[in-house]
């Protein structure tokens, strides 16, 4: 007879995370497929919900069979649908999809850090999940013509090696910085698109939050946010490339909360983590040297703001404890 072998760390670790984040979702798309108010958009949130909360379902379980306490996560006192609509028409979507893109990254990572079958099993289903349901925003996206894609450029008909260390160059000030790169302009268009995103999420938190201090932190991040898009988009022009902008998924002048608090400082601290990971790669591909610097200093102000929320969070009693290790010197007293 086969005996199960217990979690591991890194296991139970990927676990709690995962629940954490799939419980936030089910109350988000609650609140969304209450104030849905277009049929097709309406289908892809019920669609997504009904995969989450079976999925919700199978991680509570599994906590059960291993004999562990399930994680508090988020429930119904997290998410109020009867309020007015916070975000305009396609925010629904937008946010989807770009929840869905942290979760494509966070499964594939969880499932490198599984050693059970059972668990690997599970997050490739996630991430198969996950795949399906950005699609599916991108397709909505594309038809309503929400999204403005990347810039165009003009396709090689050559190979080109970089033939001078000046290829590295952005602080020389006696010759001209190099036109940017694809995969600059790539990592650059991302951070302005996530954080437009994020700029229109935080205004509708701040307008909505209970807490004082919530708020100012919310407002800080909006100013955050924006500084972001506006750094990003003068490197852009300095290449002459036009910097994406959307008329649709902005908050409504609503300011009654749909969330609590609480789910609304997870959710900002999700995609902090998310930003800061974003532009680490960005960091790490772009050549140019002014561009690393740059990507750096933004690196700093993100993981600073992110502090902040983690404190605002455990002061008030809305961060959960990740299961730990056992204390060895408090056991050996």
């Amino acid at each position: 007879m086969t005996v199960k072998k217990a979690l591991c760390s890194s296991e139970l670790a990927t676990l709690w995370m995962t629940y954490q984040q799939k419980t936030m979702t089910q109350r988000i798309l609650e609140y969304f497929i209450e104030k849905a108010d277009d049929e097709e958009a309406k289908h892809i949130l019920v669609d997504t919900h009904t995969n989450v909360k079976e999925y919700v379902g199978r991680l509570t379980s599994l906590f059960e069979e291993e004999g562990c306490v399930i994680p508090a996560g988020f429930n119904e006192e997290d998410v109020n649908p009867g309020v007015p609509k916070l975000f305009d028409h396609h925010f629904d979507i937008v946010f989807l999809r770009q929840l869905k893109a942290i979760s494509m990254g966070l499964h594939t990572l969880h499932l490198n850090m599984s050693y059970r079958k059972n668990l690997i099993i599970l997050y490739k289903g996630l991430t198969g999940f996950t795949q399906s349901v950005y699609e599916k925003c991108m397709d909505y996206l594309r038809e309503k013509d929400v999204l403005p894609g990347p810039p165009a450029v003009t396709l090689p008909k050559s190979i080109e090696f970089a033939q001078s260390p000046n290829y590295m160059d952005g602080f020389n000030i006696f010759s001209d910085k190099r036109a940017l790169n694809t995969v600059e302009v790539a990592y650059l268009y991302f951070g302005i698109e996530s954080n437009t995103l994020g700029m229109q999420m935080m205004t509708g938190f701040a307008q909505v939050a209970n807490e004082s201090e919530v708020k100012k932190y919310f407002i800080k991040g909006k100013e955050l946010s924006k500084k972001i898009v506006s750094d990003y988009s003068k490197v852009l022009l300095e290449s002459d490339v036009q910097a994406p902008s959307t008329s649709g998924a902005r908050a409504t002048d609503s300011t009654v909360a749909p969330f609590s608090d609480k789910l609304m400082m997870y959710c900002t601290s999700l995609f902090t983590n998310f930003g800061l990971g974003s532009n680490a790669l960005g960091t790490a591909f772009s050549l140019r040297s002014d561009l690393p610097v740059k990507l750096a200093s933004t690196a700093k102000d993100i993981l600073a703001y992110g502090h902040d929320g983690g404190k605002i969070m455990a002061k008030n009693g809305w961060m959960e404890q990740p299961p730990s290790m056992e204390d060895r010197n408090k056991l050996f007293k």
